[in-house]
């Protein structure tokens, strides 16, 4: 399929309107996000087929970082190049990261007097929320023998070795170990994808990526400043997170409050506003930014942790029709997906679980937080406040 490549700032500009009002508008997280995009730019203006949709949807499960971000970026790019990937991004991402700034800066007169049962509440959801993540992709991304025993001892390495770096040495030896033991299954051919970009270009774009993912942590330590630990901190949570949405919440929540930048409690009751929003959940970046920072802190947050997206998106497209056939790149590819399963496993008992679970009654509203949003499908969102209002009535009556 041929896609006409649009390059004028008037295209942009269009382009930038529909995605404003699916920012706007769009609730319910990666998945739903997904349906939205698939609505409006299948069904509705046509933009590309629906396998060369679903061929998107793909690439962008593999890479690490928001899901559905990624997809609108690539739509963005295949109709209007760099200026649509950007006016895709910005649009779809400005109305929550504006609302949650605001709110940041609105906690600083009010976030203080907060009901510490509500917090405290808001501390035991997050339980359930991450739990249900990565549940959901130890599933699918730990099938077997081999993937759960990759993730078991990623698990135990980074509990054993917190450290960023320890993380990045876990991820490449899953790769190897992926690459050298498993055997994922074919899944047949794929339409042409519809993004046209240059070898040379991808190439370049993916070494930006490795140098910033290894340089940045060097330079905070040679370089001390606020300004950039704190880009390496959400580059380094974009660029880490594989599933998006509700799974960057303990790597952002041990960037963040071990050093002091923002309180826990300023933490999850953030995160629970987050949930009231439209649009990506990585746009709480701009909360934590605003509420360490201000406007600038703001700004530096949400773009450095979507930084990884465009370069991986537009870096991995030109090669992807190739790596996809091949069965040891798929190998690797689940080996790092499992891993990072162990990751979020290993943040889920310490700092999220450690920091909320003191009783048996906290246990209880763990368990029911967690079974509305399994059995019952109810939103994040909408267990969140409930399970604020739950843990602040329960304080007032004790």
């Amino acid at each position: 399929m041929s896609i006409k490549q649009e390059t004028t700032a008037d295209s942009a500009w269009a382009i930038f309107l529909v995605f404003l009002r699916l920012g706007l508008t769009s609730f319910g997280g990666p998945v739903a996000h997904v349906g939205y995009f698939r609505s409006e730019f299948v069904m509705r203006r046509a933009w590309l087929s629906e396998r060369s949709f679903a061929d998107l949807v793909a690439l962008c499960q593999f890479l690490p970082g928001p899901s559905s971000s990624q997809l609108g970026i690539a739509l963005g790019l295949s109709r209007a190049g760099a200026r649509g990937a950007a006016a895709a991004w910005l649009g779809f991402t400005l109305p929550s990261a504006l609302a949650l700034a605001l709110l940041a800066r609105g906690m600083a007169v009010w976030g203080q007097t907060a009901p510490a049962g509500a917090l405290h509440g808001l501390k035991i959801v997050a339980v359930a929320v991450v739990a249900q993540a990565v549940w959901g992709m130890a599933r699918s991304l730990c099938a077997d023998a081999p993937r759960f025993g990759i993730a078991a001892i990623a698990a135990i390495l980074a509990l054993s070795w917190p450290a960023a770096a320890g993380q990045i040495a876990v991820l490449g030896a899953a790769a190897a170990l992926g690459a050298a033991w498993l055997k994922p299954a074919d899944d047949g051919a794929r339409a042409p994808l519809p993004i046209a970009v240059r070898r040379r270009s991808g190439a370049l774009l993916l070494g930006l990526f490795f140098a910033l993912l290894i340089g940045l942590p060097l330079a905070a330590e040679l370089w001390p400043s606020l300004p950039l630990s704190l880009i390496n901190a959400f580059y380094r949570a974009g660029a880490l997170v594989f599933g998006g949405g509700h799974v960057v919440l303990p790597l952002l929540q041990a960037a963040v409050v071990p050093p002091g930048w923002v309180d826990n409690e300023t933490f999850l009751a953030g995160y629970g506003l987050a949930q009231a929003v439209p649009g990506p959940l990585f746009t709480f970046a701009a909360f934590l930014g605003a509420a360490i920072s201000g406007w600038t802190g703001a700004a530096i947050c949400l773009l450095a942790i979507f930084a990884p997206s465009f370069l991986l998106v537009a870096g991995v497209l030109p090669f992807w029709e190739s790596w996809r056939h091949q069965r040891r790149a798929r190998a690797a590819l689940a080996g790092v997906n499992a891993a990072v399963v162990g990751l979020l496993f290993a943040a889920w008992c310490h700092p999220v679980w450690t920091s909320a679970i003191f009783q048996l009654s906290d246990f209880g509203l763990a368990l029911l937080a967690l079974l509305a949003l399994m059995r019952w499908k109810l939103p994040p969102w909408l267990v969140v406040a409930a399970g604020a209002g739950a843990a602040w009535l329960s304080s007032l009556a004790f």
